[in-house]
C-alpha cells in the first residue's frame, strides 16, 4: 500500500456517542466508517467535476477490537483497494493513539447521481482511487 494515498482524520468522541455500557456504541463506528469515506471522496475530487457521481454501500464488513469512550481522541484511517467495473474496496482503521479500535472493509458502487444507475469506474476515478 501506498502510504500517501491513506487519508488520515482525527475526533474526539463526544456524549452523545456513548453507549449504555460507557464506550462508543457501535453503530457509531459504521457511521464514522461512512463519514470518513465521504471525506476522503470529497477530498480527491475537490476542484474536480464529479458532482454526477455518488458512492453507495452494497457491503460492510467491521471487526470490533477494542472501544473508546468519552472524550478520547481517535484517529480514523481509510485507502482504497481493489477497484474494477463499478466496485471499490475501502479499508478504514479506527484507532486511539496506537491502539487499533476498529478495522472495516467496505465496497462500493459507484453510481451516476442523475440515472441513479451503476456508472463504470473510468480511469480518471480510477487513477484517484488507486492504491499504486
Amino acid at each position: 500500500m501506498n502510504l500517501s494515498k491513506i487519508f488520515t482524520t482525527n475526533r474526539v468522541v463526544a456524549s452523545e456517542e456513548i453507549d449504555n455500557l460507557n464506550h462508543v456504541n457501535n453503530v457509531v463506528y459504521v457511521q464514522w466508517v461512512q463519514d470518513i469515506a465521504t471525506l476522503h471522496w470529497q477530498h480527491l475530487v475537490k476542484g474536480k467535476n464529479a458532482d454526477h457521481l455518488i458512492w453507495v454501500l452494497v457491503k460492510h464488513e467491521i471487526d470490533y477490537i477494542g472501544q473508546a469512550v468519552l472524550n478520547d481522541e481517535i484517529t480514523l484511517k481509510t485507502w482504497v483497494g481493489e477497484t474494477k467495473g463499478v466496485k471499490s474496496i475501502r479499508h478504514v482503521e479506527i484507532f486511539k493513539e496506537d491502539k487499533l479500535l476498529v478495522k472495516s472493509k467496505t465496497t462500493w458502487c459507484l453510481v451516476n447521481n442523475e440515472t441513479l444507475r451503476p456508472a463504470r469506474i473510468t480511469e480518471d476515478v480510477f487513477n484517484l482511487l488507486s492504491p499504486s
